[in-house]
C-alpha cells in the first residue's frame, strides 16, 4: 500500500465553517492523512475540537502553535503537504492569497507551501462579494498560479439574498480532492 496523501485542510471565517468538520471525516475515512488549520474566524462558527477527534491530529489555531521539534509547524505542514485544501475560503483569504499577504497560520502555510503541492481553493462568501471586481482579479491571479477552484455554487445564501456564492456540497468536495489525491499518489 502507498503512503497516505498529507492533505492540509484551511478553514476560514465563513458560515459554512461548520462542512469542514464533513470534509474532514470524509477525507480521513478515504485513508488520507488531513491536518487541518482554523483561521481565527473560522473559530468563531467551528472549534478545534470536531477537527481533532475526527483527523486524529492536532488542530493548527495561530501562527506560533508547538511543534515537535524546531521547526514551526505551519513549515513543517507547508513542506510536508502534497495538497492544501481552503474550505470555506472567504473573500479576504483569497485577497490575502492573490496578494501573498501572510498574517496568520494558514496565509503563511500557503505562501511557504511546497512548490509540488497542488492548490485547491473552495470559496463561500455573499455573491456580490464574489462577483466583485477585485474578488474575480484575485481568483484570476491565482488560477495563474495552478490554484484550482472548486464553485462557488447557486443556491440561498446566508445573508438572506439567492445567488451564487454558496460552498460546493461536500460530496461533490470531497469527490475532487479524491480523485486529485489518487493522481498525486
Amino acid at each position: 500500500m502507498s503512503a497516505p496523501i498529507r492533505i492540509v485542510l484551511g478553514v476560514t471565517g465563513s458560515i459554512a465553517a461548520h462542512k469542514a468538520i464533513d470534509i474532514t471525516s470524509q477525507l480521513t475515512r478515504l485513508g488520507h492523512e488531513v491536518h487541518v488549520v482554523l483561521t481565527a474566524e473560522a473559530q468563531r462558527f467551528v472549534t478545534p475540537v470536531p477537527f481533532q477527534t475526527l483527523s486524529r491530529r492536532p488542530v493548527v489555531t495561530g501562527l506560533y502553535d508547538e511543534a515537535e521539534g524546531w521547526q514551526p509547524l505551519h513549515i513543517a505542514l507547508a513542506d510536508a503537504a502534497h495538497l492544501l485544501v481552503i474550505a470555506p475560503a472567504t473573500a479576504n483569504c483569497i485577497a490575502k492569497l492573490a496578494l501573498g499577504l501572510a498574517d496568520d497560520a494558514l496565509t503563511c502555510l500557503a505562501l511557504a507551501l511546497n512548490p509540488q503541492a497542488r492548490l485547491v481553493i473552495a470559496p463561500a462568501m455573499n455573491g456580490k462579494m464574489w462577483q466583485h471586481p477585485a474578488t474575480q482579479q484575485n481568483v484570476a491571479t491565482l488560477k495563474s498560479r495552478q490554484a484550482e477552484f472548486l464553485g462557488p455554487a447557486e443556491g440561498l445564501l446566508s445573508c438572506g439574498y439567492e445567488g451564487i456564492g454558496r460552498l460546493i456540497e461536500v460530496e461533490t468536495l470531497v469527490a475532487r480532492v479524491a480523485q486529485i489525491a489518487a493522481s498525486l499518489s
